[in-house]
């Protein structure tokens, strides 16, 4: 079973409140660049992620969220000074979270900074065709002509209607493997 697998560098998603906080009354985020996943996209606006011990500038991903979710890697979290816990996307509660700066204001959010658990995204027909379930953990095989050669585990299945087949990963897991760019991966269930 061959998946694309993605790195994921660091990003931010942000609610429509946060958005005008730090961007001003009435702003709305500008699509520079469709990602993988339907109606998702890397935005022109950026802001600054600021914890105890520095701080990051970091690309927006749209379009606006419940809840405002900083994701970063290990890596960075430890640039940054913050115990990011590694959880699926949208599990931020207990989370620590962090100072957002935008041009125009600044926002604390109180929880929301993770390092993302690597992830599959699946449309359901893809899944039936795989064999797999939501929630489901397998482990995937990629970088066989790298010199880096690496089986991820704990590789969480995602199903829903809106996703498109693909596998993300973070910077520190794809240079872990040598990985440039998008590569196909091996599923071993």
């Amino acid at each position: 079973m061959k998946i694309m697998v993605e790195t994921s560098a660091h990003h931010v998603h942000i609610t429509k409140e946060t958005l005008e906080i730090l961007f001003g009354k009435g702003a709305s985020l500008t699509n520079k660049k469709d990602l993988s996943q339907p109606g998702q996209f890397a935005c022109a606006e950026k802001v600054t992620v600021v914890g105890p011990k520095s701080e990051m500038k970091m690309s927006i991903l749209g379009p606006e969220r419940n809840a405002d979710q900083v994701e970063i890697s290990l890596t960075d979290a430890r640039k940054l000074g913050i115990s990011a816990p590694v959880r699926e996307s949208g599990d931020i509660a207990g989370t620590p979270g962090c100072k957002l700066v935008g041009p125009e204001g600044e926002v604390e959010i109180k929880c929301g900074v993770i390092a993302a658990k690597r992830h599959i995204h699946l449309d359901p027909a893809t899944a039936a065709d795989f064999g797999l379930k939501d929630k489901q953990i397998v482990s995937v095989k990629v970088g066989e002509n790298t010199g880096r050669a690496t089986t991820f585990g704990d590789v969480v299945i995602r199903v829903s209607e809106s996703y498109a087949p693909a596998m993300h990963i973070d910077t520190d897991e794809s240079n872990a493997a040598g990985l440039g760019g998008t590569v196909d991966g091996e599923i071993i269930a």
